[in-house]
């Protein structure tokens, strides 16, 4: 149909309307038309027909897609489309794409997400929309930098391009924009420092630059009330914040100064602060913890020093703390272990709790790794530089000499070849996790030690297992599969186990798999805590290996949701759990584990209720199942094709069971399951939602939360591997449903534009 024909045809259709409505303009209603035109037909703009009454007519609206209007104008546009849309064919034209939106003048609102734009974004055509408030261009392909013709939009107040490409540095430029409130790019690839100049934006309320490349110190920041910065490479020097602030989240950056004390106590709206993964020293402020507003605290993998006491008080409000893998010594403070209700990490400090599931080092440990970054006690401080050297030496000795122990252990058990002691050594002695490892604060050296609450990596005797199993009877036979029997023990100090007994092929080379084996120590996983070789009394050669594994005895997640019933802030704090694990099995060892065969029978879940992931791909297994005749498995673990994407999907079968507390057996019901889905999400109101999720949960679902969780669902299950997000993505989208669990106050606090309600509403 030409250009022409369709503006005579809605002329026509306007007719229709109700008297004294105003009909959309011929040609608004065109370039709506154009619009959609120039996206290939999605199927989220099916509902548009050419007698559509963009207006007054409500039929065609749908959660995806919707026109608001005021008089005979369009005001908003909002269309979004299926997460993990591919680019548009090259034919797209970004520049006729903006000209044709540039010819809907009164355009206020503007939310174009996951609808495969890509190109740069072109600055000249954008100012002409001169009415604009708020944008959201996230998740599509945009890539480029900041065009300046954005500085001409002077009414702009909200600015939201996460997850695409785009690059460069942050423009000065931004600062002429005075009603900029909010500037969200999050997942882009921005690079280098942040212009000083956003000290002088005077409205700047929230500023999202997490996970690009920044680098260097922040700017004075003291207007902003909401910052994430993080997963740059930011610091050494942390920001001058304002009293006003209400969220810092700094983590996975390079800042290694202390924390300003006196700055930080005077936030008393701070909710909060997230600064772990970093290198601060020096002391934590324990204050902190009493902040009034204070809901979130994490500072885990630092090396933060100080004696807390157990009479320090906690605010009211305070719900999470994490203070794992530092050099705290001294006692938890009493209000963190009484607490109902709140997680409370701590392992991996010195810290005297009488509470064995977050293991403590000894107290010297702390002080020696303190002084070994240059942390010198106050008892010490008169005490000449030379000595603190001494004792960093020491230290560092003291590493080696627990890398020759455990290069005797591996010889003992007549391996052919003791790893090389270098890598060894860098293992044993790193001051900092790498950053290629994904879940530094678990698989650091500490975590070896101890950090997990279970015994350090170790060889194991035969006798020490006979003695464990009652020389394996029966009774304590677990079961069997392929590759071997499963047994039940007790260690003699207690420590309850499990044993899996292999038969191996006299071929087979042991040195990789060891190493690897004891590196499988996460909080989120039925960690390793050692092995056994059974040897040919004849010729020496390795008959049996035994693999020694935590002993996992609370029952598993399908249980926890049809059972003991979780809460639903519970369900996602346990599928956070449980993505972690799998973020860990991806990237926390090298080279990595996928195609897990994730299921939810084998989410096991321990006294603390924290989920663990009880079975994995281990490359000896498959290489045994050969050995024995067996199939086995093709590729190796690190290389299974779409191996990453194959654990998506099968985490996406596990939230499903999650939400709606109901076995899952098969493919079709899974299938069944994600059209119901589909429907729930793009329902009007939250009502359909609602019957999904289990009965027992669902009164007590925040909408926003359980829609945020159905969404990162499918795009689990999505056919084709390339369209599943990635387990970060995952992990993302679940601690913001939690988040918003947690606290339902969080859209009102946004500041955002008067007009974004008006336009929420259209969505419930």
């Amino acid at each position: 149909m030409g250009d022409h024909a369709l503006l005579i045809l809605l002329s026509v259709a306007s007719l229709s309307l109700l008297p004294g409505a105003m009909p959309l303009q011929p040609s608004q209603a065109w370039s709506l038309f154009k619009l959609r035109q120039l996206l290939g037909d999605p199927p989220v703009l099916g509902t548009w027909r050419n007698y559509t009454d963009f207006c007054y007519g409500g039929d065609y609206k749908t959660a995806s897609a919707f026109v608001e209007c005021y008089e005979d104008s369009v005001t908003q546009l909002h269309i979004m489309g299926e997460p993990g849309a591919r680019p548009l064919p090259t034919t797209f034209s970004i520049d006729a794409f903006f000209t044709t939106l540039s010819r809907l003048p009164d355009l206020k609102v503007l939310t174009l997400t996951n609808l495969g734009l890509w190109g740069p974004l072109p600055g000249g055509k954008i100012s002409r929309l001169q009415k604009l408030e708020i944008v959201n261009v996230s998740s599509n392909y945009l890539y480029g930098e900041l065009p300046r013709g954005l500085s001409q939009l002077g009414s702009l107040q909200t600015l939201v391009a996460d997850h695409n490409m785009l690059g460069g540095k942050l423009p000065g430029w931004l600062k002429d924009m005075p009603l900029l409130a909010v500037l969200s790019l999050r997942n882009n690839t921005l690079q280098g420092t942040l212009p000083e100049s956003l000290k002088d934006m005077p409205s700047l309320r929230s500023l999202v630059l997490a996970s690009n490349n920044l680098s260097g110190n922040l700017p004075e920041l003291s207007n902003l009330q909401v910052i994430d910065m993080a997963n740059n490479a930011l610091g050494p020097k942390f920001p001058r914040l304002g009293r006003k602030v209400a969220s810092v989240v700094l983590a996975g950056n390079k800042f290694s100064d202390g924390l300003p004390a006196d700055m930080l106590a005077s936030c008393y709206l701070l909710e909060r602060l997230d600064v772990s993964g970093n290198r601060f020293v020096g002391p934590f402020p324990a204050a902190l913890l009493s902040l009034p507003s204070m809901e979130y605290l994490s500072i885990a993998g630092n090396r933060f020093t100080g004696r807390l006491s157990g009479n320090a008080s906690c605010g009211e409000n305070l719900r999470f703390v994490d203070l794992s893998s530092n050099l705290l010594t001294g006692s938890l403070p009493g209000c963190l272990l009484a607490a109902p209700g709140k997680t409370v990490l701590f392992s991996a400090n010195c810290l005297s709790t009488g509470d064995d599931s977050q293991s403590q080092h000894p107290s010297p440990f702390c002080r020696n790794q303190a002084l070994a970054v240059g942390i010198v006690p106050e008892q010490g401080r008169k005490k000449s530089g030379a000595k603190a050297g001494v004792v960093a030496v020491i230290v560092l000795v003291g590493a080696l000499v627990v890398s020759a122990a455990v290069v005797f252990v591996v010889r003992k058990a007549r391996l052919p070849k003791a790893r090389p002691a270098r890598r060894l050594v860098e293992h044993a002695s790193s001051a900092y996790p790498s950053n290629l490892l994904a879940d530094a604060r678990y698989i650091s050296q500490t975590v070896k030690l101890g950090a997990l609450g279970i015994p350090a990596y170790r060889s194991f005797s035969l006798v020490e297992l006979e003695a464990a199993t009652d020389n394996f009877q029966v009774s304590s036979l677990m079961g069997q599969d392929a590759h071997g029997q499963m047994y039940r023990g007790r260690l003699s100090n207690g420590t309850p186990v499990t044993i899996r007994s292999l038969k191996v092929n006299k071929s087979q080379s042991f040195t990789r798999h060891i190493e690897m084996i004891s590196k499988l120590r996460h909080r989120h996983l039925v960690s390793a805590l050692g092995h056994c070789f059974q040897y040919n009394l004849d010729d020496s050669t390795v008959t049996h290996l035994y693999l020694v594994f935590e002993y996992v005895h609370n029952g598993n997640l399908r249980e926890g949701t049809e059972g003991r019933k979780l809460s639903w802030g519970q369900r996602i704090s346990t599928a956070i759990g449980v993505a972690k694990g799998i973020q860990f099995l991806h990237g926390g060892i090298i080279p990595g584990l996928f195609a897990n065969n994730l299921k939810i029978t084998n989410i096991l879940m321990d006294q603390n209720q924290v989920p663990k992931i009880g079975s994995y791909n281990i490359p000896i297994l498959s290489e045994t199942m050969k050995s024995e005749g067996g199939a086995g498995s093709k590729y190796p673990p690190d290389r299974v094709p779409n191996g990453d994407k194959i654990d998506m999907y099968d985490f996406g079968v596990i939230l499903l069971e999650v939400i709606s507390g109901r076995p899952i057996s098969s493919l079709y019901e899974v299938e069944m399951m994600k059209e119901q889905l589909q429907s729930a999400l793009t329902a009007q109101g939250p009502s359909k939602r609602s019957n999904l999720v289990d009965p027992a949960v669902s009164k007590a679902c925040s909408d926003d939360s359980m829609r945020t969780v159905m969404e990162i669902c499918l795009r689990c299950l999505a056919k084709e591997p390339t369209q599943r997000p990635s387990v970060e993505d995952v992990l993302w989208n679940l601690q913001f449903a939690a988040q918003v669990q947690d606290d339902s106050r969080s859209s009102e606090e946004s500041p955002l534009s008067p007009s974004q309600p008006h336009a929420q509403s259209a969505h419930d």
